[in-house]
């Protein structure tokens, strides 16, 4: 019997596909989501409530200064996590996905806690694959952003670091 996050899940993922949120989740869910860090201190999500999510930390592969972008993650069964740069299904790659191939190492906040991380990307083939069927269990349909983006979507593993 499914759980009832898996049942609201299947009823609001269908939602998030389509192109009215595609042009007002990039504009409202991230000043949401720094909001709610701010007043949570860094603990509670808008998106944590129907997936797993993490603020990425990264450095700017141009300008050198720090960035931080809210995003879902799937977890690998490692220790790891994997992240898409899906963008709200848009024709460019999000400017996180090239701070990360400019400097892969970075830090992650879950919950409230910063972790050091280093991001490698997914390469085409079977990891890849099976990166997807984990993102695609957790968020059904999520793979389809890739499709309606016209490109193809960058995916890092994420991987903890002493």
């Amino acid at each position: 019997m499914p759980s009832l996050l898996q049942v609201v899940r299947s009823v609001v993922a269908p939602l998030t596909r389509t192109r009215a949120f595609r042009t007002v989740g990039p504009v409202v869910l991230p000043p949401v989501e720094r909001f709610l860090a701010r007043v949570s201190g860094g603990r509670w999500q808008v998106s944590a409530i129907l997936v797993p999510s993490l603020v990425l930390h990264t450095t700017g592969a141009r300008s050198g200064e720090p960035r931080s972008t809210y995003l879902m993650y799937t977890p690998d069964g490692h220790g790891r996590a994997i992240v898409a740069g899906t963008s709200f299904a848009r024709d460019r790659h999000p400017a996180w996905t090239y701070n990360l191939l400019a400097h892969p190492d970075a830090s992650i906040t879950v919950r409230g806690h910063d972790m050091r991380v280093r991001a490698t990307p997914v390469e085409p083939g079977d990891e890849r694959e099976a990166a997807w069927d984990l993102i695609q269990a957790q968020w059904p349909g999520y793979r389809a952003y890739e499709r309606e983006s016209g490109r193809v979507v960058r995916l890092f593993r994420l991987q903890p670091v002493a």
